[in-house]
């Protein structure tokens, strides 16, 4: 028989207190603060990560790949994982923990990148870059991804709210990402140290989750024992993090900066950025040129007439040509295009930039600096920018190279350093691309470099006929090791280049072929 008592629904157990405190919705500033933080800390490090191993692998389109890449994929998987942790454990219990470790994590970053890179070496492999991208950004993304499911979970009162409540919550986070993109891109780099911004950012985490543990177990909630280890992993990183060496004297807005002294030559001093050997300079001496396309750049430099007046410099680096010239020509201005205002003030406080009217330093961009000349102005073009070992795309196209001859007088030099290996597929592209605007190239390089070793080889052109009688006796008074390639064979280079490079296709990173050499 059925009886009344069989018809009522079991409800389960009473809810206990406990309970009630671990699934009651945060404050709504707090779920904000913490969509925020967490969402921001993750920027933050995807930014610093770029600059953190660019010493060791340089800044390529693949590095820019890999810490991109590398980062969606942990604020996937940490998103995946925390929202199903979520539906398991109350969020109350975990999302401290998470700071706090996540913190730990951001902490560790730095000692570990470098220890890391010293275990491998400098190299500009794709596998070596995306393992120091790996270790830099991977862990602490996705554990810090792990936060906002957690949050929205406890902010869900019922399912008739669901999309207001995930769609705030999920665009406020990525306000939070904007903001930390643009706060980190356009002012903390430009003004603290790297180690220093995941120091705070790491810092920060720690004790905001340790504020949150604290709150949580005040409440009577019970949170992992896992928090105080996690507390000391912090501890020790954020020592590690102070104390681990940096592989450079500045850092710079673009660049890990270094000046080495030569102990080879008394006054020689080598200025390093990143992973690279941009610019030897003896101040004491400017006519005094180490590397080989220096001294071929001065040896083409040198066949210019008696009216040239004005040479514009792209890339600044030590500025070593520009103080060649104004010890052998000082009838010729020179103006300097660097985008790097740091590397400017290593050149003014370490390597004795010469204060001379006849020397003008502009920070900013080659392009637009050429953009903003005036027709026929110059007498030549000295382009020697680089990121890593790859000039900038934009600087290398047809059009760029459009808007060079409208601003060169009548007669006008152009000068370019490229560093290419193997195949050699972008110094002939960049070589066909220059022939497209000018009548006459000319290409310098050193013996062997055609057949596959590669290196530095130098593009020399003009709207006139080149004089390689005068450009070769310039190149034996240089010492320079480089010797003109025959017309012949620049004409066949040209023939079998893959591409002329456009601003609609240019993949200068993908048609490049590097080795572990460091020499630009």
């Amino acid at each position: 028989m059925v009886t009344p008592d069989a018809l009522l629904v079991d409800e389960g157990p009473p809810v206990t207190a406990e309970a009630r405190r671990v699934d009651r919705a945060l404050p709504g500033w707090l779920a904000v603060v913490l969509v925020v933080v967490s969402s921001a800390a993750v920027l933050v490090l995807e930014i610093t990560s770029l600059r953190l191993i660019a010493p060791y692998v340089g800044i390529t389109v693949e590095t820019n790949t890999g810490v991109i890449g590398l980062a969606l994929a942990a604020i996937a998987l940490g998103s995946w994982a925390g929202g199903a942790a979520a539906d398991r454990r109350p969020p109350r219990a975990m999302i401290g923990l998470l700071l706090v470790v996540g913190g730990a994590l951001v902490l560790v970053v730095t000692p570990a990148v470098r220890l890391a890179a010293a275990a491998v070496g400098p190299s500009d492999a794709p596998s070596v870059a995306l393992l120091l991208a790996g270790v830099t950004v991977f862990a602490p993304a996705a554990v810090l991804s792990a936060v906002s499911p957690m949050v929205v979970k406890l902010q869900l009162a019922s399912l008739d709210d669901t999309g207001s409540v995930v769609g705030r919550l999920s665009s406020i986070g990525t306000l939070g990402a904007i903001l930390a993109t643009f706060l980190t891109g356009f002012v903390l780099v430009a003004v603290v140290p790297t180690s220093v911004i995941l120091l705070a950012t790491g810092a920060l985490l720690v004790v905001g989750g340790a504020a949150l543990v604290a709150l949580a177990r005040r409440d009577g909630i019970r949170t992992s024992t896992g928090t105080s280890a996690a507390l000391a992993v912090a501890l020790v990183a954020a020592v590690g993090c102070v104390a681990a060496p940096s592989p450079c004297d500045v850092e710079t807005t673009y660049h890990c900066a270094s000046v080495r002294p030569d102990p080879a030559r008394p006054g020689g001093q080598v200025l390093v950025l990143d992973t690279l050997r941009h610019s030897y300079v003896d101040p004491a001496d400017p006519t005094y040129l180490e590397f080989g396309y220096a001294k071929t750049f001065a040896a083409a430099l040198d066949t210019l007439p008696d009216t040239a007046r004005d040479v514009l410099h792209v890339g600044g680096g030590g500025m070593t040509l520009p103080r060649y010239l104004l010890d052998q020509r000082p009838d010729i201005t020179n103006t300097v295009v660097e985008i790097d205002p740091g590397v400017v003030d290593v050149d003014r406080t370490r390597l004795a930039l010469p204060d001379d009217p006849r020397l003008r330093v502009d920070v900013g961009d080659g392009r637009v600096a050429v953009a903003q000349l005036a027709d026929d102005s110059v007498d030549a073009y000295v382009g020697d920018a680089f990121g890593g070992v790859a000039v900038p795309w934009h600087l290398t196209t047809r059009e760029t190279f459009a808007d060079v001859a409208r601003v060169l007088r009548p007669g006008g030099l152009v000068v370019l350093n490229v560093i290419d290996f193997g195949p050699l597929d972008f110094a002939r592209s960049e070589l066909a691309t220059v022939a497209s605007v000018f009548a006459h190239t000319a290409l310098a390089v050193v013996p062997g470099s055609l057949e596959g070793a590669g290196g530095n080889l130098v593009i020399i052109a003009s709207d006139r006929p080149l004089d390689r009688e005068a450009l070769t006796r310039a190149l034996v008074r240089q010492a320079s090791p480089m010797t003109l390639v025959e017309d012949a064979d620049v004409a066949a280079l040209v023939a079998a280049a893959p591409m002329v490079l456009r601003d609609d296709h240019a993949p200068v990173d993908q048609l490049l072929t590097t080795t572990r050499t460091r020499t630009r």
